[in-house]
This record gives structure tokens, C-alpha cells and sequence, in this order.
């Protein structure tokens, strides 16, 4: 979905739509009876009208629908236009040069015409968002711990705790962080080459492990983890590592 929000609004005005469609659409009713109906149709005890909206583009009001949009307000007789200009600048005409754009760069890596061998599904795979499987029984069966630590390490069982119940905002930050990648491919972590794995980042006197912050070789899939005192503690350094982590390149 490009924008929820919008989404939301539009079906709420959608509703309008409906309502007016199916009062023109009653054989039952004479015109003066449409007319009267139509001037009283609310939705959640709200008028169109109340709803103050011009033909121009919700959230981008010097983006004008048509021309003198700004001062053309909606009712419910163009609100079914309105609907459909909206619809049109956000996914259609208003992104076409953006669209081409994109097309263009794409072809000359890959060329575009032949996305035509794979089905949308598979599309979606190779580089939308699709379910992907963080279970700790699934993180166990693909992380490899080594250099100090073993699988069944506290510091190890505490990261794959924290792993499992990560979001999906908190999945790709993790992922771009440790791998250089958003998403995990086609197969989950089993799938990543090398395998992914955890090893024990040693400390220097005078600081312990808890002053450390994770580092990793992203080009092997390879975290270095210090072995922190608690699970709070690692939560708290992995997610700032996480966060301000992912655009820095040193030697760790």
C-alpha cells in the first residue's frame, strides 16, 4: 500500500460513492425523491460538504487535480471524479515520469521485458515483502556460533531470543546491519551464504563487554557479539548499533 492513511480517506469517501450510486440507481425512486436523498446522504452523521475538500491532492494542496482545482469544492455530485483523479495522480499520471525513470535504470542491468518469464507471486519473492520465518527454532537450526562461543553460550541463546521477537521494522535493520541486505533471500536465513554466524567480540581493560557495541563483516554474514552481562544490556547496544550502525564502514 503506498500511503494507509490515504487509503483510509479515500475508502471513506468511497462510501459517499456508493451511496450515491445505488440512490441513482433506484427504479422506485422519482427524481424529486433522488434529489431530496441525495442532498441528505451522511456517512457517520458527516456531509461531504462538511468536509471542506477541494480538487486538489490530499496532504499537497499546490498540486491542483484540474485546472482552478483549489477552488473547486467536492459534493456529491463529482465526487466520484474527485475519487478518480486522486486515484490517477497518485498511481498513474501524477508517477508515470518516475515510473519510466525507474524502468529505464532497471534495463540497463536487467532487462525489464524479460520480468515478463516470472508470475507476479515470484515477483514478490524475489523483491517484495513476504513472510519470513524468525522462530527460535528456525534461528537455531540456521545460526552457527563459533570463536568463543558455542549455541548453547547465554549471550548466544539471549541474541536469538531478541532475534525472535523482533518487528518488521526492527527484521530489516537487523538484516542491513549484519548482512548489507534488507531481507533475507528466497529460503530464510538457511539460505545465506556463508552461514550466518556469531562469535565473541573480546574486551579491553579497562572496559567490559558492556561498553561495547556488535560489529560485523557483512560480505560473510559474520557478528561479532560482546558477551554482555544480561539481555537488557545487549538489547539496548544492538538496537543503537542497529540504528547507527549501518551506513559506517571501519575496521572492527
Amino acid at each position: 500500500m503506498v500511503d494507509p492513511g490515504l487509503a483510509q480517506s479515500l475508502m471513506t469517501i468511497k462510501d459517499f460513492a456508493i451511496a450515491k450510486k445505488q440512490i441513482d440507481e433506484d427504479p422506485n425512486k422519482t427524481p424529486a425523491q433522488k434529489v431530496d436523498e441525495l442532498a441528505d446522504i451522511s456517512i457517520d452523521n458527516v456531509r461531504l460538504e462538511d468536509l471542506c475538500l477541494d480538487f486538489t491532492l490530499p496532504g499537497y494542496p499546490e498540486i491542483e487535480l484540474e485546472d482552478g482545482g483549489a477552488h473547486t469544492r467536492v459534493t456529491i455530485d463529482n465526487v466520484e471524479s474527485y475519487l478518480a483523479k486522486v486515484i490517477d495522480v497518485t498511481l498513474g499520471s501524477g508517477v508515470r515520469r518516475q515510473v519510466d525513470a525507474f524502468r529505464s535504470g532497471f534495463s540497463s542491468v536487467f532487462p525489464y521485458s524479460a520480468l515478463s518469464a516470472f508470475t507476479p507471486d515470484e515477483l514478490v519473492n524475489l523483491f517484495g515483502r513476504t513472510d519470513e520465518d524468525w522462530s527460535l527454532e528456525t534461528l537455531l537450526d540456521s545460526i552457527k556460533a563459533d570463536h568463543g562461543y558455542n549455541m548453547e553460550s547465554p549471550s548466544v541463546r539471549n541474541l536469538l531470543q531478541l532475534m525472535s521477537g523482533f518487528d518488521a521494522t526492527e527484521r530489516r535493520d537487523f538484516l542491513q546491519f549484519t548482512t548489507g541486505s534488507p531481507k533475507l533471500p528466497i529460503g530464510g536465513f538457511k539460505s545465506l551464504t556463508p552461514m550466518f554466524t556469531v562469535v565473541c567480540k573480546p574486551s579491553e581493560e579497562p572496559y567490559t563487554s558492556d561498553d561495547y557495541l556488535p560489529s560485523v563483516m557483512t560480505c560473510v554474514n559474520y557478528l561479532k557479539l560482546p558477551n554482555y552481562s544480561g539481555v537488557e544490556v545487549m538489547d539496548r547496544q544492538l538496537s543503537k548499533a542497529m540504528k547507527e550502525g549501518q551506513g559506517a564502514f571501519h575496521l572492527s
